[in-house]
């Protein structure tokens, strides 16, 4: 484990102690308050006994953006089903649907949008809406600790129109910023990834008539870009090389101890990456019946652009009603005491309203 994750984890998970040892007391003083009531199911809204009569094994793959999110949920759920494990690998969130569709695990995670390509059998499953974060636009520029990039900048980066910093689109973007002559190295996702389809959307949308890679969990980056496996790849592509510049979610660029640029916004303010920047970005975002949304490049002079979704596809109907309680009553307890864990790890909650029809789309599961 590289030695700037190892640190990030050993924080976080002594965050997460302190959140345990809260939600325990709690627990504590409203027994000592009094309620004979213990048949407490898994569609409560969580606390002590609501999940001890869970027992069984669930697998599940896919983003690798909200990776550090879903460990802190698997982790902290333990305490609440001692006889439920529950494994997230992130294979990145084109191998998470692929292997929910051929049945491999029981939910997968995904920051995109199934498509008839990915195997998954339409009407099958349902999205539910999770956390969302900032993509940072990461960078290594000796010298450089503020930078600014207007979307069509940013796109002429990442298709490689621009092949230096000192270039004059960049320059225009940060006034009174002495810039070297450093060739850019692109890094990018070299793996199916929702992470891509996000970034490559946002550019789609905010710099039309710029951007001509279109979008995707994969697009034809120009030869000379450099593909890093998840964002922990891409992130160490960026630390390695100075003059690099990636896509990475928020958590993992904190982790590798990198810097973000500002990103010009629909209102015209330059904004970086933040919770606040997310949040602003999510007030405005319109939820469809199924649940996708997307908050990519919202109005908003506070928020962030680059916000994205992410979300768990769940089977409509699983053939094992063990395995339909064990999906029920984990997502309920990610979608209630979970959420407390997202802002520890760079997330932000979900908004009440969107939180409170996640946990009906929940309800819906059948088994």
């Amino acid at each position: 484990m590289h030695p700037d994750r190892e640190a990030y984890l050993v924080n976080r998970n002594v965050l997460s102690r302190r959140v345990l040892a809260g939600v325990a007391l709690a627990a504590l003083a409203l027994t000592g308050c009094g309620s004979n009531d213990n048949s407490s199911e898994p569609g409560g809204s969580g606390g002590d006994g609501a999940y001890a009569d869970l027992s069984g094994e669930l697998k599940a793959s896919g983003a690798s953006f909200p990776d550090a999110y879903y460990q802190e949920v698997v982790e902290a759920f333990k305490a609440e089903a001692s006889d439920v494990t529950v494994t997230y690998n992130a294979t990145g969130s084109g191998t998470g649907k692929k292997q929910f569709g051929e049945g491999l695990v029981d939910f997968a995670g995904t920051d995109s949008l199934v498509k008839d390509t990915d195997g998954v059998t339409a009407g099958s499953f349902m999205y539910v809406p999770t956390v969302a974060a900032p993509i940072t636009v990461s960078y290594n520029l000796e010298g450089v600790d503020k930078l600014q990039l207007s979307p069509e900048t940013l796109a002429k980066i990442f298709q490689t129109d621009i092949k230096t910093w000192d270039d004059a689109a960049v320059k225009a973007d940060n006034p009174g910023v002495e810039l070297p002559n450093t060739p850019i190295t692109v890094a990018h996702r070299s793996d199916g990834s929702g992470t891509t389809s996000n970034f490559t959307k946002y550019l789609d949308a905010a710099a039309a008539g710029t951007w001509k890679l279109g979008s995707g969990d994969t697009v034809a980056w120009p030869a000379s870009t450099q593909g890093g496996e998840k964002n922990t790849g891409v992130a160490q592509i960026v630390k390695q090389t100075n003059g690099a510049v990636g896509y990475v979610d928020l958590s993992d660029a904190k982790a590798t101890g990198l810097k973000f640029a500002a990103i010009k916004n629909k209102d015209g303010q330059f904004v970086e990456p933040s919770l606040e920047g997310t949040t602003a970005g999510l007030e405005g975002a319109e939820v469809a019946e199924d649940l996708s949304y997307n908050p990519l490049n919202a109005a908003g002079a506070s928020a962030y652009p680059i916000t994205a979704p992410t979300f768990i596809i769940v089977k409509t109907s699983y053939d094992d009603a063990n395995k339909a309680a064990l999906v029920k009553g984990f997502l309920t307890y990610l979608l209630n005491d979970g959420q407390e864990l997202a802002e520890e790890v760079d997330f932000a909650p979900l908004p009440a309203s969107l939180k409170e029809k996640a946990l009906a789309q929940v309800e819906k599961i059948q088994g």
